[in-house]
């Protein structure tokens, strides 16, 4: 951990920040006065009903039938939160507070169309209109409705309108092919189906007709589909007639506190992909807690994170205005016409919150780009960063190139919680390359080989209490052996997420990669992050995979590394001893492979992650097609490389 102080937050934080307020609220409220944040946390781990009573009371959930406990079972998995409670998601999410009828509440930029706004008003009527046209169709609690649509208002104002219902939501992004489509939406058995015809990627028109036509196919479970002509606009349109004039008024169903909002997935690298199901009331809170006092977000934001509608933060986006933030939404390709793109788009719509990936940090300081001379981003207060671990230079690039007085938070969660449950908070200082803390409520810590909690040393991340948004369950797992096998196998009562992280004596966190992707060289346990940060920093290196294969015999077994890279290199011993003087300076000769390949492609999901563990797995003997779920990638093709060089070495 470097020690680097990037940011610190002024003395008087406490008086102009979400945070500070509920601390002040805990004060008069509660009797609690807490010194720091360490004590904060603590406590609300220590006492976890305490703690997410207090969320409740101090968001104000709206709740038709008050809970008659806040945690009746504490047990993992199957804890017990808020029994007796009536409420629904959608109904706090449009209470909106702070935001005027007249004043935004979405805004939507995009590649396919003109930038579109949603007063809070409009919102409303919108969700009440398209609420009613799901009535019409037959939708009514614990039906399933599917989107096969981006990020755009339509995919939103739907997923509200399903919630109200206390039906159940699911999305997938267009450009996910339709076995993936159809590998995630047969489980569940969806009644309506929403999709899109196409969209714009820069430049790229990308019709998806005949996706959905196959789809549609794929599903008997489907009674209705509804088209949103958003490529082209002279198709027939069913969205306006799904949200047709009516004077049906809002209504919302209440439900009980674990009733499921929507099914998100794994990203089924490996089999079918996990229908991991959120409740509307773990989903409320946890997004309250961690928008309000984590991110800073209130009335007269404008938050953003760039996702499609198949990644968690997408969900995470969308409550954005339970504590009175407008959201920002784009669909289309962020590098185009150039990486500046999306800091244009947070220039015109008045960002105040920019969210992304580590893996688009690293490519804009790459590029040599400098956000703050392309936009005016005046407005800008807070960065958020995920999806991968950000290196100490990605952290040095956003307050040299974005801006010095931000507030930068990197964030790890995941699908499986919808959230983050390490992250940043405006009382504590950035430090290059690490997490700030462990999330309010989130009792994660790190498990040595004697699954004892350490302090300063590398072990595999754990949650060892419960939170309220882990999954009600998994889809279709009546007796919840999946969900056991899932997270809870290797430590009976203890979540294990998969990660390696350590944790230091002052709460910061670096997670290092997936733990069931370790690098184990000499017995020394070695992530991936730091590997890449390393690599893909060098001039011609543009993206790079590494694994490690064990020796059955009890050998040191072989690191391996993969480039790609730029159009017109080719890897020869000079690039090869480059990397290898590269990573034996900055980490130590234990990272250096023992060989190195060039390949076209690094297979990733469709959210972008690397794919380690089917890379090992291909490379020890498995075939592509067991190793990794074709309709789960980007770019399938990328698995032909790996598939070769297994052929060679196993013939």
């Amino acid at each position: 951990m470097t020690g680097e102080v990037l940011w610190a937050p002024p003395s008087d934080i406490r008086d102009h920040t979400r945070v500070g307020t509920y601390l002040r609220w805990l004060s008069d409220e509660r009797g609690l006065d807490f010194a720091d944040y360490a004590a904060l946390w603590q406590w609300s781990v220590d006492d976890l009903p305490a703690f997410w009573r207090s969320i409740w009371d101090y968001f104000d959930v709206v709740a038709p039938i008050a809970p008659t406990d806040t945690l009746a079972d504490a047990s993992m998995p199957g804890a017990r939160w808020f029994p007796g409670a009536r409420l629904n998601y959608a109904e706090n999410v449009l209470r909106m507070p702070g935001i005027g009828d007249d004043e935004p509440a979405v805004l939507a930029y995009s590649q396919t169309r003109t930038p579109v706004t949603l007063t809070a008003a409009q919102l409303r009527d919108e969700v009440r209109r398209v609420r009613a046209g799901l009535k019409r169709l037959g939708v009514t609690a614990g039906d399933r409705v599917g989107a096969y649509a981006p990020n755009i208002p339509e995919t939103y104002v739907l997923m509200l309108a399903t919630a109200s219902l206390g039906a159940i939501f699911s999305s997938c992004a267009p450009e996910f092919g339709t076995r993936s489509v159809v590998d995630r939406w047969r489980q569940i058995a969806p009644k309506v189906l929403v999709a899109v015809d196409g969209y714009r990627y820069g430049d790229k028109a990308v019709d998806r007709a005949a996706e959905v036509a196959a789809i549609q196919e794929a599903l008997p479970s489907l009674e209705h589909t509804v088209t949103v002509s958003y490529l082209d606009s002279g198709r027939p349109d069913g969205w306006a007639e799904l949200g047709r004039p009516t004077d049906e008024p809002m209504g919302f169903e209440p439900v009980p506190f674990d009733h499921p909002l929507y099914v998100l997935y794994s990203s089924g690298t490996t089999g079918l992909p996990k229908p991991i199901v959120h409740g509307h009331g773990g989903i409320l809170l946890e997004h309250l807690k961690m928008l309000a006092l984590h991110h800073d977000l209130g009335p007269g934001d404008r938050f953003f994170w760039f996702s499609t509608t198949g990644w968690m933060m997408w969900n995470l986006l969308a409550s954005g205005p339970a504590v009175g933030a407008a959201i920002v939404l784009f669909d289309g390709n962020p590098a185009a016409p150039d990486l500046g793109e999306l800091w244009r788009v947070a220039a015109a719509s008045g960002m105040t919150y920019f969210g992304t990936s580590a893996p688009f940090i690293l490519s804009c300081r790459k590029a040599g780009i400098v956000p703050r001379e392309l936009a005016d981003l005046s407005t800008l207060r807070g960065v958020g960063s995920t999806g991968a671990p950000l290196p100490p230079e990605g952290f040095r690039w956003v307050y040299e190139a974005v801006g010095k007085d931000l507030l930068l938070a990197s964030v790890s969660g995941g699908t499986d919680v919808c959230t983050g449950f390490v992250g940043g908070v405006p009382l504590l200082p950035v430090y290059a390359g690490e997490i700030s803390c462990r999330c309010l409520g989130a009792r994660v810590e790190s498990f040595g080989a004697d699954a004892k909690p350490v302090i300063g040393e590398l072990g595999e991340l754990v949650i060892t209490a419960p939170m309220p948004s882990m999954p009600v369950g998994l889809w279709g797992d009546e007796d919840g052996e999946r969900y056991r096998e899932a997270y809870f196998d290797v430590y009976p009562g203890v979540w294990r997420h998969g990660d390696w992280i350590t944790i230091d004596e002052r709460g910061s966190c670096v997670i290092t990669g997936r733990s069931d992707a370790t690098l184990n060289r000499g017995g020394v346990r070695l992530g991936t992050a730091e590997f890449y940060s390393v690599v893909e920093g060098l001039d011609g290196v543009v993206d790079s995979v590494v694994v490690h294969l064990e020796d059955p015999s009890g050998g040191a077994g072989e690191l391996l590394l993969f480039v790609v890279l730029d159009e017109g290199l080719d890897l020869d011993d000079a690039m090869r001893s480059r990397i290898a003087r590269e990573l034996r300076t900055a980490l130590s000769p234990r990272h250096v492979p023992d060989d190195i390949f060039q390949v076209r492609a690094v297979p990733r999901t469709l959210s972008g992650k690397k794919l380690e563990v089917p890379v090992k797995r291909i490379l020890s003997g498995t075939p592509a097609e067991s190793a990794a779920a074709k309709g789960a990638l980007v770019n399938p093709e990328s698995l032909t490389a790996f598939e070769r060089l297994a052929a060679s070495r196993h013939p």
